[in-house]
């Protein structure tokens, strides 16, 4: 989670407070309480980001931004309609350029840069796409996306993904503007009402979209947190504390001091008392904004703090942009140059991304913002912006077709889809193979699929349509493969540790003359249990509701037999506390639920796990990928739990095959047997490898 950048006021010395006689159009220019109240909201996200863990919820800096830029923009917007009765797009249009795209760019563009230099090859082309989404304001969007996708969620955090709350603003004020233009034009002749229209406005702005991150949030989290729909109350928040600023400067000003102490201490306690597993934004978010209105609010009578306004504080305040761009690619590559790092170093890198905030603030913001000719005709900054954007977008289109990392291996190594298919004895040449690649260093050059692709090496199933996404329990129907006229029915049921075993079941299916149906849902369990979701931040009851309707369905089917297989590392928050001793009894119910005359039922145990992404580490280490294999036990996770499940399962009478020596040596997991790639991200198997195992697979599985 990550904070936002934000409109900072014109560089001035500060002015004195106004008089409640001119408080309305005389405001200063420079307010001392805002400048600190970044500080406070760019520190605590960087701390949270360095992995300090007293700020679990330092992610609230995100909300504290939003208000201040909604607060600042709406003063600045409005003020000129005050003073010339309209608003000049190409201005607003041209100041947002001189003041975000410069630095932006730049950081972008170095980021990137070293991107190429030390992240793992196979990431290149991913973060150049990022960057062409920064470019065009729809990092957020794209972040959504790969969050409610169950395959793709477990990808490596992005060095450019904190550009996200960039795009929440830009989206936001590319009709903010024009809901006030819209306002002036309805009141031309009746002037005395366009505060009242605007006010109406921005409170039903601020109360539809509120509605709608309370609804998300319950739903689908990473829409709810990274959409501008769910993110634009905050926004109105401020824009509601400059409307009404007239109301706030009549604040006695120790009511005013005591509001801001109040407000303070809200945003603190959030940092402090929140955690990854809130469910946010939702309701939990109007605490840190409302606190941050709050404090604008009191500022508005009082805008001068002694803590707020101490040196150190408002440096940090005139950084907080700069700090904000640079401190997660920093925080984000340097483990890959150093390894990993201890949270106390981090925080040393953090400091080290404030020097670099600060160089930038003097030799690519302030020669920008200040250019005279740029700051008198609108349209040229305007020009600057269109020219940065557009030469990034087309460096990060370029760029991995003109300079691509180097990412392919040497020699040739055993092909193991014919080296299977030919043998007598596959399984034991299978191990053997796995014992030779537990052994290697080298990536061969005809690795396949190569780790560049290995993340579309997916089973038919998901390209058919088959696999419910998160928020749906309706099994897909019909899902039918092999010889789909059979009598003869195998049905394929669990989650995404399931579905990787399509490959080999469809082409056992087709040689036995068997009709396969598949019955799978990402990351819902077919043992029958309530599953917490981390990235929903909920109970994934739709999983609950899935699995019923699931079960119903298989037994209409009547199969012969039926294989199953889930992810053997997740939670369940209704089994009580010995989790091991839980997800046995909870397979035990559903191998009860699907008994049924003439039905045999089949447990596939989880395959290993390797440590992180498989095809990131392969692309990094071409001569040393010996660094990616995995010792056994560590792979395996919970080996109790394990262990239990199949038990349970043997006691029941259910086939248990156990797929590790498949996988794994008794001391190490490769993630390369002979030319094959085993992973495609840190716990799926290639579709790749899973179709070669169809030989080994097949002498396990009972007939009918």
């Amino acid at each position: 989670m990550t904070a936002t950048v934000y409109e900072a006021p014109p560089a001035a010395d500060p002015a004195p407070a106004p008089t409640r006689r001119d408080r309305t159009d005389r405001q200063p220019s420079f307010r001392p309480d805002v400048e600190g109240l970044r500080a406070l909201a760019v520190t605590v996200v960087v701390l949270f980001h360095a992995g300090v863990g007293v700020l679990s919820g330092g992610y609230v800096g995100v909300d504290v931004f939003f208000v201040i830029s909604g607060f600042l923009i709406t003063g600045h917007l409005l003020k000129e309609v005050r003073r010339t009765g309209t608003i000049s797009i190409g201005g607003f249009y041209a100041r947002r350029a001189l003041r975000l795209l410069p630095a932006a760019t730049f950081v972008t563009a170095v980021t990137v840069l070293v991107s190429w230099l030390w992240l793992p090859p196979v990431r290149f082309a991913q973060i150049a796409g990022d960057a062409l989404a920064t470019t065009f304001y729809g990092m957020n969007y794209r972040l959504a996306l790969q969050g409610t996708d169950y395959l793709g969620a477990a990808q490596t955090p992005s060095p450019l993904q904190h550009f996200w709350s960039l795009a929440v603003e830009e989206q936001f004020y590319v009709v903010w503007p024009l809901l006030l233009i819209a306002a002036v034009l309805l009141t031309r002749r009746r002037p005395h009402l366009r505060h009242r229209v605007v006010l109406t406005v921005f409170a039903l702005i601020f109360g539809v979209s509120f509605g709608l991150s309370v609804w998300q949030t319950s739903v689908s989290a990473p829409w709810a947190y990274f959409g501008m729909q769910t993110r634009a109350w905050e926004l109105a928040a401020g824009g509601l504390v400059a409307a009404t600023v007239h109301h706030w400067e009549r604040l006695p000003v120790r009511l005013a001091i005591g509001l801001r102490w109040l407000g303070l201490a809200a945003i603190v306690y959030s940092a402090l008392t929140f955690t990854e597993a809130t469910a946010f934004p939702g309701y939990a978010a109007a605490l840190p904004v409302l606190a941050t209105a709050l404090v604008l609010g009191a500022g508005c009578a009082h805008p001068w703090s002694t803590v707020l306004s101490l040196a150190p504080v408002q440096v940090t305040g005139r950084l907080s942009y700069g700090w904000y761009l640079w401190h997660w690619p920093v925080l984000i590559v340097a483990p890959y140059v150093f390894g990993e790092l201890p949270t106390a170093k981090l925080v040393v890198l953090a400091g080290l991304s404030y020097l670099l905030a600060a160089a930038t603030l003097r030799r690519v913001e302030d020669p920008m913002r200040s250019a005279p000719r740029l700051r008198r005709r609108p349209w040229h900054g305007i020009a600057l912006g269109v020219g940065l954007s557009s030469l990034l977008a087309a460096a990060a289109v370029a760029a991995p077709v003109l300079v691509p990392p180097r990412s392919t291996g040497v020699g040739q190594a055993l092909d193991m889809s014919a080296a299977l298919r030919d043998a007598t004895g596959a399984e034991r040449e299978l191990i053997n193979a796995v014992a030779a690649g537990a052994e290697s260093r080298n990536v061969p050059a005809n690795l396949t699929p190569t780790a560049e692709h290995a993340e579309v090496d997916v089973p038919q199933l998901y390209r058919d349509g088959c696999d419910p996404a998160f928020t749906e329990s309706e099994v897909r129907k019909p899902c039918l493969y092999g010889d789909t006229g059979s009598a003869v029915t195998m049905v394929l049921f669990g989650d995404s540790h399931a579905g990787h075993w399509f490959p080999p079941l469809e082409q056992i299916a087709k040689d036995r003359g068997w009709r396969l149906a598949v019955v799978t849902k990402s990351a819902c369990s077919a043992a029958t249990t309530l599953i917490y979701m981390p990235n929903l931040k909920r109970n994934y009851t739709e999983c609950v509701q899935w699995r019923d309707a699931a079960v119903d369905y298989i037994r209409s089917l009547r199969p012969a037999l039926v294989v199953m297989s889930s992810n053997g590392n997740g939670d369940a928050v209704d089994v009580g506390a010995d989790q091991a001793v839980g997800w046995a009894g909870a397979w035990r119910k559903t191998f009860s639920r699907l008994a049924q005359p003439g039905t045999r039922q089949v447990l596939i145990s989880d395959t290993a796990w390797p440590a992180g992404d498989a095809p990131e580490c392969v692309s990094a280490h071409l001569s040393s990928v010996d660094v990616c294999h995995r010792p056994t036990q560590a792979a395996i996770g919970d080996g109790r739990r394990r262990a239990m499940v199949a038990e349970a399962a043997r006691l029941d009478g259910v086939t248990v095959i156990d797929p590790l020596p498949w996988l794994c040596t008794q001391a190490r997991c490769p993630v390369i047997v002979g030319n094959t790639l085993v992973y495609k991200d840190n716990s799926h198997l290639t579709a790749t490898y899973a179709r070669l195992l169809t030989p080994v697979l097949a002498p396990h599985l009972p007939q009918p």
